[in-house]
């Protein structure tokens, strides 16, 4: 079978990650490839946050789970050690459909190089903050960003889901 088919059948979001931090080489192929992830009209207008920091890491987590009205014992993304976050030009008018692209190369990338991952949302409601505002500009990310998502990504601490049986009545032919 075709090894980029194979990938996207046996993906699965993963739930419990293990503490080792992946090497900076594989992180970089990850987001080398949601860097080539198709966009509207080439723009190339999703931008990608990398962060390997813990300390700034749990940060996030933390904001996550307030967001998300967990107790703040949860960790909202299952122990990963890194994180990419995708964010979308919110004047450009496909950029959530762009980040979308950057989030799905990502993970099946993650995948490839034997490494978990999940998609793991409320970006939006963090980037909205003016704390995070602020974040993007210590980086030099000048203009307008939407949160797309957070791929955390690590080495999985548990057995690869099973795929779910796929729902019947999903695709409809025009011959």
């Amino acid at each position: 079978m075709n090894e980029v088919l194979k990938a996207m059948k046996e993906r699965r979001s993963i739930r419990k990650f293990k503490s080792d931090m992946p090497p900076k080489e594989a992180l970089e192929k990850i987001i080398e490839a949601g860097l080539y992830a198709a966009s509207g009209k080439g723009k190339q207008s999703a931008i990608i946050v990398a962060v390997t920091n813990k300390e700034a890491r749990d940060k996030i987590a933390k904001l996550n789970c307030k967001i998300g009205g967990w107790d703040e014992s949860f960790d909202p993304f299952y122990g990963a050690p890194a994180m990419l976050i995708a964010l979308g030009d919110k004047n450009w008018r496909t950029s959530i459909y762009d980040g979308s692209l950057v989030m799905g190369n990502m993970m099946l990338a993650a995948h490839s190089l034997g490494l978990g991952s999940i998609w793991i949302h409320r970006a939006k409601e963090e980037f909205e903050t003016d704390e995070y505002k602020e974040l993007l500009k210590s980086l030099g990310v000048e203009g307008e960003w939407e949160g797309i998502g957070h791929c955390a990504v690590g080495y999985a601490d548990c057995e690869l889901p099973a795929p779910p049986e796929r729902k019947d009545g999903r695709v409809f032919w025009i011959e």
